[in-house]
């Protein structure tokens, strides 16, 4: 995995200026923190709504309920996230050179808006819950949700960069659509033991599930993380193909190939 991200680190970088990475880093902080924003203001109207029109039909708006939460957790915040981590990847329209630039600028957008989400939520745990949890926070989400917004935004950026070029066959939405269904599938993984609390099963099958329930998530990220290489191999880009020469650690790829026709 420390393979793959740095390989993601120096593809993406590569073109950079040393000018151009300041503002990266600022605007990779700042898309984190306006899905924080928005989530937050879509769960509080919702709440709202739910509270002027009391009726089932509104609860899943409800974020103090488990139905609100449920749908915060599966809809909105892949909807919210997806989409800011999209107009990352069309800020780098004009570097998106070849078909496989997508995918690692995807990439590289994923893997950064993870690690700055992961750090927020790491120093809410720290001012919560003390250092201990702070730490243990960070690195079950190192392995597991960053992993996860890495792919998902990879798979989105391979499709941005078949409707750059024209590519016959599914463009940018179908392939925004697919990020929003990984992202909602490895949440819905990760929520199994809340699932099972609520059915009232005993606390050893509980403990049990969240075991579970983390392990399948990371496999699920990781899985999805090598997918997008496949992709990218698949497109001819010789940074990430296995024993290649063409690509100099730290350096650009040497001619890459023009995109095929898929």
């Amino acid at each position: 995995m420390l393979r793959l991200a740095k390989a993601f680190w120096d593809i993406a970088l590569w073109r950079a200026s040393p000018a151009q990475l300041p503002a990266s880093i600022f605007l990779l902080c700042l898309v984190a923190a306006a899905a924080a924003v928005l989530e937050v203001i879509i769960v509080e109207l919702g709440t709202a709504v739910s509270q002027t029109y009391p009726g089932p039909e509104f609860l899943f708006l409800n974020g103090n309920s488990t139905a609100g939460t449920f749908f915060l957790v599966l809809v909105i915040a892949p909807f919210i996230e997806e989409a800011l981590k999209a107009s990352g990847v069309a800020a780098n329209r004009s570097r998106i050179a070849i078909l496989a630039d997508g995918p690692v600028f995807g990439a590289s957008v994923g893997l950064g808006f993870g690690f700055f989400e992961t750090f927020l939520y790491g120093a809410g745990a720290y001012f919560t819950g003390g250092l201990a949890a702070g730490l243990v926070l960070i690195l079950v989400r190192s392995v597991s949700s960053v992993v996860l917004h890495g792919s998902s935004t990879g798979m989105f950026g391979y499709g941005y960069a078949r409707s750059k070029f024209r590519v016959p066959g599914p463009g940018s939405g179908s392939y925004y659509l697919l990020a929003v269904g990984m992202h909602a599938s490895f949440n819905a993984l990760a929520s199994l033991a809340t699932i099972f609390v609520l059915l009232s099963l005993p606390s050893l099958a509980v403990n049990a599930a969240s075991i579970l329930a983390l392990l399948a998530a990371i496999a699920f990220a990781f899985w999805a993380i090598e997918h997008v290489r496949d992709v990218i191999q698949s497109s001819d880009y010789p940074a990430l193909l296995k024993g290649s020469a063409r690509f100099r650690p730290g350096g650009p790829p040497t001619a890459p190939r023009p995109p095929r026709s898929q």
